[in-house]
């Protein structure tokens, strides 16, 4: 019976820890992260239903580290001539009245000592979706991606062309191994 009990004991103390090391290693991982935004913005209508592309809005992302949250003068493109009008494009319009910056939530965080570059996967061709996920089907912006380092270094392995799994770098050859890849570098992101 005592035997039991020291076993049930050590089973709990390692779940316990298994749980906490799980926990410990998701700090700084927002994936899920969907913020209440001051003017409720549907992706799913604009990307989604009415096929914007994302680079009208986030036309930025083109040239510049950052993607860039529009200003309202590019909402305004469109909502000055559609009738249509509800509670969140009146408090748009109040805002571009008032020459009032709209005050948004950021959703998608790097840590400071990571450098992301827009364009360059702009550039590359690499799908919005690739990270955000599918923006066009959202209501509401989600992180969608936990945009951790293995994250990144699995997808410029594929955009590389370089196996992935572990087992298969390992059988590479020396050679194979210091083949240069754009972005494998710990420079291209850590600075």
């Amino acid at each position: 019976m005592r035997l039991q009990l020291v076993l049930m004991g050590v089973v709990g103390a390692v779940l316990a820890v298994g749980a906490g090391a799980y926990q410990l290693s998701r700090i700084g991982i927002h994936q899920g992260y969907s913020p209440a935004q001051p003017i409720a913005f549907p992706h799913k209508i604009h990307a989604g239903d009415n096929k914007i592309p994302c680079l009208y809005c986030h036309y930025a992302a083109r040239t510049s580290r950052h993607a860039g949250i529009p200003p309202a003068s590019v909402c305004m493109n469109c909502h000055t001539i559609l009738e249509k009008q509800t509670v969140e494009i009146e408090k748009l319009k109040e805002a571009v009245q008032q020459q009032r910056p709209v005050r948004w939530v950021k959703v998608h965080n790097l840590p400071d000592f990571v450098y992301f570059n827009h364009s360059q996967h702009v550039v590359s061709g690499v799908a919005c979706q690739r990270c955000h996920g599918p923006v066009e089907t959202m209501e509401r912006v989600t992180q969608f991606a936990p945009l951790t380092m293995g994250w990144c270094l699995q997808c410029h392995r594929e955009q590389a062309k370089l196996p992935v799994g572990e087992f298969e770098r390992a059988t590479l050859s020396l050679k194979q191994r210091q083949k240069p890849a754009a972005g494998l570098d710990c420079a291209s992101c850590h600075y």
